[in-house]
C-alpha cells in the first residue's frame, strides 16, 4: 500500500498520522510526498512511474487527479482518494472518494482540512478492525494542520484546536517535545502555530523536499526530531530571505486600481508565490494571484480576502488555465505564460460584478479601548475566548489619531516597528505597539490611526500584554 501526500502542513500532517497510525498496527506503508519541482502537484505521472502497489491512498490532495486515476485502472491499481478541496464536475474514477464537499457526502462539516479528512477515516478503520489505539493521541498534528490551513475555528475545528493545543502541550511525541521546547511558553495558542510552527513546517516543502518536515512529525526519538528541526529552521530562514526579494518586485508590478491583483515574474521561486500573495492581499486589501514563470508556463497560487471567494473567480476563467484547484480563500493554477494578460483582464471583468462590500477586510472592531485597562486581567479574559483563528478572530481595538512619542526599529534586520503611542493628550501613560515587517516611518502630522490586537507575551518567565498592529489606516475614520 502506498500513500501519496501534499507538500504543504496540512499534506504532510495528514501523510505523518497516517505513517503513525499503521506503524502502530503495524501494517508496511510506503508514503511519498512529491517533490514541489520535480513532481509537481498530488498524484503526478512522475509519482506513478515509481510506485509499484495494489493500492494508493491520497491524503490532502487527488480530488482532481483525472489523470492519475485512469493510469492507476489501466495499471491494476485501486485508487483511494482522500481530500478537502472543492470538486469539478468530473470526478476522477477510484475505488472510492472520501471528501466532504461531495454533493453526496452527508457529513454535517464541509469545511475540514485533508488532515482531519484523514484522521476520521482512521477512526473508521480502527472501529471495523478493533484496533486498541486511541485516536486522541494525533491531535497535536491535527491541531497544527487545522491552524495552517487557515479553517474556520468553529465548530468541530474548534474542539479539535482546543483539544489538540492540550495534547501539544503533553504528548510525548519527538517532535511536540521540540515544538514546546522551541516555543518556550506555559500555554501554546493557535496564533504560536501559525506564526512560529507552520511556517518552518512549510519551508521544507517550498524550498527544497516535504520529506524533512515529514521525518520532523515521524521522528522516533528527540535527536532525529531535532536536527530535522534545525533543518527546518534554516530553510525558514532561506524562505524569509526569498520571500523579501520576490514580493518587492511583486509589489512594484500591482496595479492598485485592479480588483484582482495579478503579477508575474520570470524564474521568481514556485515555494513563496504563496506567502507572496498574502503579503499583496495585506498590501492592496484586494485578493491577489502570483505567478511564476519559467519557459513559457506559469504556476501560481492565489489568496483572498473577506467574502470574496478567489476559487470561483478562477474557476470562471478555466478556459484561461492548463490546471487549478483549491478553495475559498486559497487557490493554485497554472496557464501559459502568454494567456496570462488575457486572463489578468477576464478575472478582473469577472470580480466587477460582485458586491464591493465582499472586498471589505473581514477586521471587526470592537471598538476604543482605554490604556489603563490593557492589562493582564484583560489577558486573561481574552484567554477564555482561544483558540483564534479563521472566523473566531482575536478582538482588535482601534487608536485613533493617537499622538506618536516615538519609533524604534528592532529585529535582526531591523524591519519591525515599535511605535509607542499617547491615545489620548490628557493621559500620561504610553504604549508601545508593534508593526512587524514594515518599517513605520514618523508622518508628518505625528498622529497615528490603527487597528490592533492584544496578545501575551512570555520573555525570561514574565508574562506582559504585547499591543501588535492589524492596520494602519491613512483616511478618516
Amino acid at each position: 500500500m502506498t500513500l501519496v501526500g501534499d507538500y504543504d502542513v496540512d499534506g504532510v500532517s495528514s501523510t505523518a498520522i497516517m505513517v503513525d497510525f499503521f506503524r502502530q498496527i503495524p501494517y508496511p506503508l510506503e508514503a511519498i510526498i512529491p517533490n514541489r519541482f520535480n513532481d509537481g502537484y498530488g498524484v503526478s505521472p512522475t509519482v506513478l512511474e515509481r510506485i509499484e502497489a495494489d493500492l494508493i491512498i491520497t491524503v490532502d490532495n487527488g480530488i482532481s487527479a483525472i489523470e492519475a486515476a485512469t493510469v492507476c485502472a489501466k495499471r491494476g491499481i485501486e485508487l483511494i482518494i482522500t481530500d478537502h478541496h472543492t470538486p469539478s464536475e468530473v470526478l476522477p474514477e477510484a475505488y472510492a472518494i472520501v471528501n466532504p464537499k461531495l454533493l453526496t457526502c452527508k457529513y454535517p462539516f464541509k469545511e475540514i482540512c485533508g488532515a482531519q479528512v484523514a484522521w476520521l477515516l482512521l477512526g473508521l478503520v480502527k472501529k471495523e478492525l478493533d484496533l486498541k489505539i486511541d485516536m486522541k493521541q494525533f491531535l497535536d498534528i491535527l491541531s497544527i494542520a487545522i491552524i495552517a490551513d487557515v479553517m474556520p475555528l468553529i465548530d468541530i475545528n474548534r474542539i479539535l484546536v482546543k483539544e489538540g493545543l492540550k495534547v501539544l502541550m503533553s504528548s510525548s511525541r519527538p517532535a511536540s517535545i521540540i515544538i514546546r521546547d522551541f516555543l518556550n511558553k506555559s500555554i501554546i495558542t493557535s496564533e504560536d502555530i501559525g506564526f512560529q510552527v507552520a511556517p518552518r513546517i512549510n519551508a521544507a516543502g517550498r524550498l527544497e523536499d516535504a520529506s524533512i518536515a515529514l521525518e520532523f512529525f515521524t521522528a522516533t526519538n528527540n535527536n532525529i526530531a531535532y536536527m530535522q528541526f534545525e533543518k527546518l529552521n534554516a530553510l525558514n530562514e532561506l524562505r524569509r530571505e526569498t520571500e523579501a526579494q520576490t514580493t518587492k518586485e511583486a509589489l512594484s508590478q500591482g496595479n492598485s486600481s485592479d480588483n484582482v491583483i495579478v503579477v508575474s515574474g520570470e524564474h521568481w521561486h514556485e515555494g513563496v508565490v504563496g506567502i507572496v500573495a498574502s503579503r499583496l492581499v495585506d498590501y492592496f486589501l484586494k485578493p491577489a494571484i502570483v505567478l511564476s514563470c519559467e519557459n513559457g508556463v506559469a504556476k501560481g497560487s492565489a489568496r483572498s480576502i473577506g467574502n470574496v471567494s478567489i476559487y470561483e473567480l478562477i474557476k470562471d476563467n478555466q478556459t484561461y488555465l492548463s490546471k487549478f484547484g483549491g478553495h475559498k480563500m486559497a487557490a493554485g493554477l497554472g496557464l501559459e505564460a502568454s494567456n496570462i494578460d488575457s486572463f489578468r483582464s477576464a478575472i478582473n471583468k469577472s470580480a466587477s460584478k460582485l458586491d464591493p462590500n465582499d472586498f471589505i477586510p473581514l477586521d471587526d472592531l470592537v471598538g476604543v479601548m482605554p490604556s489603563s485597562e490593557i492589562d493582564l486581567e484583560l489577558l486573561g479574559l481574552l484567554d477564555n475566548f482561544e483558540p483564534y483563528g479563521e472566523a473566531n478572530s482575536r478582538p482588535t481595538f482601534l487608536i485613533k489619531d493617537g499622538e506618536i512619542v516615538e519609533i524604534k526599529l528592532f529585529g535582526k534586520d531591523k524591519s519591525h516597528s515599535k511605535i509607542s503611542v499617547r491615545q489620548f493628550s490628557h493621559e500620561r501613560k504610553i504604549i508601545e505597539l508593534i508593526l512587524f515587517k514594515k518599517i513605520f516611518n514618523m508622518p508628518d502630522n505625528k498622529k497615528l490611526t490603527c487597528s490592533y490586537r492584544v496578545a501575551k507575551n512570555e520573555f525570561n518567565n514574565r508574562v506582559s500584554a504585547q499591543l501588535i498592529i492589524n492596520k494602519i489606516y491613512d483616511y478618516p475614520l
